[in-house]
């Protein structure tokens, strides 16, 4: 497998993860609003519970995380696992994680750099970056680091409205736990489900699905589309097979999240995602490496169709 297929599947993951957080681009207000809509439906002290967890969360800022995701036939990518382990921070977004799994593949194919056991990936400033290794170095001229420039692609979309659609979601790319909350509160059929424990503390289990249709309604970003980007948006998602989410989460005694999972079914496979967190409100410095020595893929992209052209 070579750098450019394991970045691919490494943007594959983290695209899953920064998609859904975008789809899932709640607000304090909606989250303070999902109250009064439950209460009509008798489970008041349930939006009580989740409304102080999505409060305390979100005056936390970050966390450290260990997330797992499972992919099964969902694109291009391969079925398989990638596990996402670090520190992460949602205001202002950033991360820097450490990514392992059956994903990213093993050992070298004819004329490819061997595959690294884990690739670091780091994000800050709208922009990510993958360490893909020594042996990758040489297919990048000695550079080890790939850039991903998120606003740079959101802005070569063109249309303004579209721009500021998937810039609006940047400062939550990062699979923010506050914003999950927000979203749960939407749904029409929160529940408990009961105490459990996890990973040696008691918590609260809490479960919740939402339709395609209702995460856009509450995704305040699709307000700047126009009805035919809408229109298109919502056809584009329909042919994928997408009918919604479910969400879960796992409030332990302090308040937080100890655990949320999203899984999402497609006419293609599925995609799981599980969080563990614990460690709210520590720090998230991220160092990004310096510019001599990343490749920015964006650019590379761009100056390989310009040369196609000429």
């Amino acid at each position: 497998m070579n750098t450019w297929k394991r970045a691919g599947i490494a943007l594959t993951a983290t695209a899953v993860v920064t998609g859904v957080a975008g789809c899932q681009d709640g607000d304090a207000k909606s989250a303070a609003e999902a109250p009064a809509k439950a209460a009509a439906q008798g489970i008041a002290d349930v939006t009580k519970a989740l409304t102080a967890a999505f409060e305390k969360t979100s005056a936390a800022k970050s966390a450290k995380v260990s997330m797992t995701m499972t992919l099964e036939g969902v694109g291009a990518a391969e079925s398989g696992t990638i596990t996402m382990t670090g520190v992460q921070g949602w205001d202002p977004a950033a991360m820097d994680f450490t990514m392992k799994g059956s994903l990213l593949g093993g050992g070298a194919g004819a004329g490819s750099a061997k595959a690294p056991e884990q690739i670091r990936m780091v994000m800050r400033d709208e922009a990510m970056y993958m360490d893909m290794g020594p042996e990758a170095a040489a297919e990048m001229d000695g550079k080890r680091w790939m850039k991903i420039d998120l606003k740079a692609a959101a802005a070569a979309g063109g249309d303004k409205g579209v721009q500021k659609s998937m810039t609006g979601g940047l400062e939550n790319a990062n699979q923010d736990p506050a914003q999950q909350l927000a979203l749960l509160l939407e749904s029409p059929n929160l529940k408990h489900v009961g105490a459990e424990k996890v990973n040696g503390m008691e918590t609260e289990h809490y479960k919740g699905t939402l339709t395609f249709e209702q995460m856009l309604k509450a995704n305040n970003s699709t307000k700047l589309l126009s009805q035919k980007e809408y229109d298109e948006l919502v056809a584009n998602v329909k042919k994928t097979g997408l009918k919604g989410y479910e969400t879960e989460v796992w409030v332990n005694e302090d308040g937080y999240p100890a655990r949320m999972d999203v899984s999402m079914t497609m006419a293609q496979g599925s995609v799981h995602m599980r969080a563990d967190y614990t460690d709210y409100g520590a720090e998230a410095t991220v160092q990004v490496p310096p510019a001599k020595d990343t490749v920015d893929l964006f650019k590379m992209i761009q100056e390989a169709g310009g040369a196609e052209q000429g």
